[in-house]
């Protein structure tokens, strides 16, 4: 499998979310001049929220294939799980991405 970075995967799953009828929630963060980094919430909320009418709400965190989630998003998706579908994807589990966001 050739790399992807996590920006390119984040765009290949939220079109497919998109072309499923997904709302989609990316909280992009924003870097200061001084490097800091501004999130607008706790640290290590998922990349991505979405809702569908139909499918449900899930919440998903996106790595590259060796990338490793932190303490933060770890806590989480361990708080959101009781409550709302809660992945860790990487590129390889483009499949069951494009499965379960095409079906309920």
């Amino acid at each position: 499998m050739i790399p992807i970075s996590e920006a390119s995967f984040l765009q290949q799953v939220k079109t497919l979310a998109y072309l499923h009828g997904w709302l989609v929630h990316h909280q992009a963060p924003m870097r200061t001049p001084r490097g800091n980094i501004i999130t607008g919430g706790s640290a290590g909320y998922p990349d991505l929220c979405m809702a569908h009418e139909q499918r449900g709400l899930i919440f998903a965190e996106l790595k590259t294939e060796k990338g490793k989630p932190s303490d933060a998003q770890l806590h989480w998706m361990r708080t959101l799980h009781p409550h709302a579908e809660c992945y860790l994807w990487r590129p390889s589990d483009i499949t069951f991405i494009a499965e379960r966001l095409a079906n309920a």
